[in-house]
């Protein structure tokens, strides 16, 4: 069975990739901003909203394919948070994160034929410690431009676990992709060996 991935996410490619799963990377070409827009929903529908966007698009372009979409959103506050815009706004987005509780939400969708099949959303809480201007400013200086492509302005495969001081949840969802679900709803469907 052909599988694609409805992403050009680096993260998410190379999760499915370290769990040996042969996939086509496909960028989906979806206006996010247009789904977020007046969304009343939680963030786990919201999540699930653009996933299946995402893999939906890439479905009617390869109806037999089975098409994973995925998006992952930050909360804190009742504030949503995208990808920051710049540096600056990188900053700006750590100095609000700074000793605040960070509600991180993360979905993957299937759809295949152009109907969604599959979707799962998980969350993660992890707890931001007061951050000084000097560590932002050091923090940017070494990993930024990595973290412009990362909503949170954090990898936690990298520096950016130096942001936190506790993190409750799935270590996959923090990295964008509820990867154990999704793997379990690839093997109930013939996508992978069981």
């Amino acid at each position: 069975m052909e599988l694609r991935l409805a992403s050009t996410s680096p993260i998410r490619g190379t999760l499915l990739a370290n769990a040996g799963i042969a996939y086509a990377a496909e960028a989906p070409g979806v206006d996010e901003v247009a789904i977020k827009a007046g969304f009343g929903g939680d963030d786990a529908a919201l999540t699930i909203a653009l996933g299946e966007a995402k893999a939906l698009a890439v479905s009617e372009r390869h109806p037999d394919a089975l098409v994973i979409g995925s998006d992952s959103l930050i909360g804190v506050e009742g504030r949503r948070f995208d990808k920051p815009a710049g540096r600056e706004t990188a900053a700006e987005h750590l100095r609000f994160f700074s000793g605040k509780m960070m509600e991180l939400t993360s979905s993957a969708v299937m759809a295949q034929n152009g109907k969604t099949v599959w979707s799962h959303a998980s969350r993660a809480r992890l707890s931001v410690r007061p951050l000084s201007e000097g560590f932002i400013e050091d923090y940017l200086d070494a990993d930024w431009p990595e973290v412009s492509y990362c909503v949170g302005v954090f990898r936690l495969e990298g520096p950016g676990v130096q942001l936190f001081e506790t993190i409750e949840g799935d270590h996959f969802t923090i990295l964008g992709l509820p990867l154990l679900p999704l793997l379990g709803a690839l093997r109930e469907r013939g996508a992978l060996a069981s």
